[in-house]
């Protein structure tokens, strides 16, 4: 039994996509989310670890979503994450910062609609947001244990990252559902600045 497709490439690097294969009867289905196998080892750099350590996935959540919800964008200094949609539709965008960090003028940017079964991995650097298109159930490992110390963001509408985010008819105003924290997020430039100086 397999567990995954392989993986789609990306612009962004380190970024990578794909699915896990559903085995399904009139029981209901199995799927295989991650294997330690396939995964392979994990580069230092893609997880923000000091080289020559050996990074691994550490803890897993299950975030769920209402329709409308938007969570983002969420910048990580320490930590891979890897996304699995269980079920629903998520609309991701990922800023990639790293660019801006090392003096270039505007970040890289990729947005992708993912469905149940398939996942994307973001390595640190990385600036990751989804809004829920529907109700979405989605799980993602991480390679560093939550702490609150790498837990860094900007908002999700700040015109020099560039995202597309799409209009949503289930909210009266259009305007994705945020929580406090991603209300109160600062601008990307101001991200940037805090670390290149911090």
């Amino acid at each position: 039994m397999t567990g995954t497709t392989a993986p789609a490439a990306s612009r962004l690097p380190g970024v990578r996509y794909g699915a896990v294969v559903r085995h399904a009867d009139e029981r209901g289905a199995l799927r295989e989310i991650w294997r330690a196998s396939e995964a392979g080892d994990l580069d230092p750099a893609h997880t923000g670890s000091p080289p020559g350590t050996s990074p691994a996935y550490v803890q897993a959540n299950l975030s769920s979503s209402v329709a409308g919800v938007l969570r983002g964008l969420h910048f990580h200094r320490r930590q891979l994450d890897r996304w699995l949609v269980v079920s629903g539709r998520a609309w991701v965008a990922l800023v990639d910062v790293r660019p801006m960090l090392a003096g270039e003028p505007e970040p890289g940017l990729e947005t992708r609609e993912l469905e149940a079964d398939e996942w994307v991995i973001i390595p640190a650097g990385v600036a990751h947001g989804f809004l829920a298109v529907e109700p979405l159930d989605l799980v993602y490992f991480v390679t560093n244990e939550y702490d609150g110390s790498d837990e860094l963001g900007f908002a999700w509408d700040d015109p020099a990252a560039g995202v597309p985010w799409p209009v949503l008819d289930v909210t009266p105003d259009g305007r994705p559902i945020l929580s406090e924290r991603d209300r109160r997020n600062s601008s990307l430039t101001e991200l940037v600045d805090r670390l290149r100086n911090g």
